[in-house]
């Protein structure tokens, strides 16, 4: 689904909110959507800080998040705008500034998304995890395969 993103009914819903696109990133699954490695989402996340986080709180109101941030529901619950993230050395501020720009959104990076998926290890995670594990071994066979177990601190 590389092209077309803006047509998916909940990132249409996303765009719609009007939030700052430097405050905010799609996470979650979305970066496989992306990037083509889905075909569809049952929900979205979003994580937000700044002027996008202070607009969604208009929207709804925030609750306490698993994260132990918090999380303003939309839609019944398709869309999820989040002030943090797992594992908390990812923070907002860095899933932001790494994020993949693809159609002019800003999609959390795929790095980044195995990381939160390998930390939750969900057993919905596992074919996502593979799925981004080939990803990186088919795009990078020849030149050598990149550390998709980075080092968080340096996330920061």
């Amino acid at each position: 689904m590389l092209a077309g993103l803006r047509r998916h009914d909940l990132i249409h819903d996303v765009l719609n909110l009007g939030l700052p696109a430097e405050d905010y990133a799609l996470a979650g699954s979305a970066p496989l959507l992306a990037h083509g490695m889905r075909a569809e989402l049952g929900d979205v996340d979003v994580v937000a800080r700044g002027r996008a986080w202070d607009l969604a709180q208009i929207f709804g109101r925030p609750v306490r998040a698993r994260s132990g941030g918090k999380v303003v529901r939309l839609s019944g619950g398709r869309i999820e705008i989040f002030d943090s993230w797992f594992p908390p050395e990812l923070t907002v501020d860095a899933l932001i500034r790494h994020a993949d720009v693809i159609e002019g959104i800003r999609f959390v990076s795929l790095r980044d998304t195995l990381i939160w998926k390998r930390y939750l290890n969900r057993d919905k995670d596992k074919d996502d995890i593979r799925l981004i594990e080939a990803y990186f071994r088919d795009r990078y066979a020849e030149s050598g395969s990149p550390d998709t177990d980075v080092d968080l601190a340096a996330k920061r």
